[in-house]
């Protein structure tokens, strides 16, 4: 199955089975470390979620491997605590799997 729509389509899910009246929208270049790790864990695991996605797409690999999912999300964590104010997708480009 197409990667991309089944990113889309996990996203549609977590989205659409929130309380309806107001739709979420996520500037991914605009978050920084800071806002990441303020935000809750619902929302972490989320932008993880599409983190893993996107860097795994652009890298053209078409399996999740939860060992490096898990591996990123720690060294993220920790880059993010050093360099609060580094954009999010920066952070990740540097460590990422």
């Amino acid at each position: 199955m197409n990667r991309k729509l089944l990113i889309s389509a996990a996203l549609l899910a977590v989205f659409s089975a929130s309380e309806a009246s107001a739709q979420v929208v996520i500037q991914m270049d605009q978050i920084t470390c800071k806002q990441y790790m303020a935000a809750e864990p619902d929302t972490q695991a989320i932008i993880g979620s599409w983190l893993s996605g996107y860097y795994s797409a652009s890298k053209n690999l078409n399996v999740f491997q939860s060992i490096y999912f898990k591996r990123n999300k720690e060294k993220g964590l920790a880059y993010c605590k050093k360099h609060k104010d580094a954009p999010l997708l920066g952070a990740m480009e540097k460590i990422a799997r």
